[in-house]
């Protein structure tokens, strides 16, 4: 028999997708005025002309990347570009930062130099209590500077640092992540659509 086309094997592939439609529906239901609030605060900063600064560890780091290339190349449509920076992607500042001062400052370090009033931090953590992310929102709450976080689970400790968070219900990584990806491109899609 062929492995590939067995019954039980295509049904343990297609589970994760059946997941992911439960845990998008849940945030959908849940995280309605979450995600408007952040719309406006990405909404604010655009507008006004300020930078989005995005950051995280590992997957995050690359989904920060991803959301910071979005906005400043395009997402669905040709537009003017959108200031914004991943704090993740300067490997001679994180490698001089995190042996210099330390990995817990190689975000914050960047928000210290960087950002400024009007400006917002963007932060993707699943458990909400890396301390390189945690120091950044606390670097970029003394500039004035408001943090929207992109969680999962209980939130960690960066719920109570954020002005918004946005926090995915559930307790796998994976599927937080993929949901952060799918919030952020429909705000972003929202701002191509009004600026």
């Amino acid at each position: 028999m062929d492995m590939s086309t067995h019954p039980a094997r295509s049904a343990s592939l297609t589970a994760p997708l059946l997941e992911l439609a439960a845990t998008a529906a849940r945030a959908a239901e849940q995280l309605a005025s979450a995600i408007a609030e952040a719309h406006a605060l990405v909404l604010r900063t655009v507008q006004g002309g300020g930078t989005l600064f995005f950051c995280g560890n590992g997957g995050s780091a690359a989904d920060a990347q991803h959301m910071a290339t979005e906005y400043v190349v395009r997402y669905m449509r040709n537009r003017r570009a959108y200031p914004a920076i991943a704090l993740t992607t300067d490997t001679s500042l994180l490698t001089a930062a995190g042996n210099d001062i330390g990995f817990d400052h190689i975000f914050s370090r960047q928000v210290e130099a960087l950002a400024k009033p009007g400006d917002l931090l963007v932060i993707h953590s699943t458990s909400g209590n890396s301390p390189n992310v945690l120091r950044a929102a606390e670097a970029a709450r003394a500039k004035g500077v408001p943090v929207l976080a992109m969680l999962a689970k209980d939130g960690g400790a960066l719920r109570a640092l954020a002005d918004v968070a946005v926090v995915v219900p559930t307790d796998r990584t994976d599927r937080a992540q993929e949901i952060h990806l799918c919030i952020q491109h429909a705000i972003c899609e929202a701002i191509e659509g009004l600026l």
